[in-house]
Formats: C-alpha cells, structure tokens, sequence
C-alpha cells in the first residue's frame, strides 16, 4: 500500500517503512505525527483518489531526526559592472519514518 501525500508545500510518495526528508516540522525526536493532507491511497489494482483530499484518510509517522541540508549558494553577477553578490542558505529539514496509512 503506498500514499501520496503532501506537507511542507510538498507533494511525496510513500509507504510503511519509508524514510524521507521534508520541510521542518514541529515535534522532538522520537515523537509521532499524523498527516491528514492525503491526495491518494493505492493498493494492488484499486486506488483511492481524493479532491483534493482522501476523506478519513491519514498517515502516521515518527520523528526519526532533524538537521540543516548541504549549503545553496546563490551567486549573482553583471558583466562589465564589477558587481559580484554571493549568498549562502541551508535550508532546515525533518526526517519522517512512515509508520502506518489508515483510510
């Protein structure tokens, strides 16, 4: 059975024992979350498709960690201007470990 959900502003394929990063979420280490935001359920032949969510549908999931990505840099330049702009971000993110998908 897998679940596409969507969090963060983020749509994602999931199943029982995914592992993934998402947007930074509230909650510590080791603490369970549910996510309602389901936009599909598939099993087998069959699969479920809300509009725009699947009705009694969530996913429930657990905090496995949270941290900082690899660092973006954003480098702005104009030719024969001598201006040279660099910017760094390192976007915060949550890892989820999928648990279980009830609809």
């Amino acid at each position: 059975m897998y679940a596409v959900i969507k969090t963060g502003g983020k749509q994602y394929k999931v199943s029982e024992g995914d592992v993934i990063k998402v947007e930074k979420l509230c909650g510590d280490v080791g603490s369970q979350i549910e996510i309602k935001d389901v936009l599909m359920i598939g099993a087998g032949e069959g699969a479920k498709i809300g509009s725009p969510v699947v009705a009694n549908a969530k996913v429930v999931a657990e905090i496995v960690a949270s941290g900082k990505a690899k660092k973006v840099i954003a480098f702005k330049k104009k030719r024969r201007k001598g201006f040279d702009k660099k910017i760094g971000h390192r976007q915060e993110f949550t890892s989820i470990k999928i648990k279980e998908i009830t609809a």
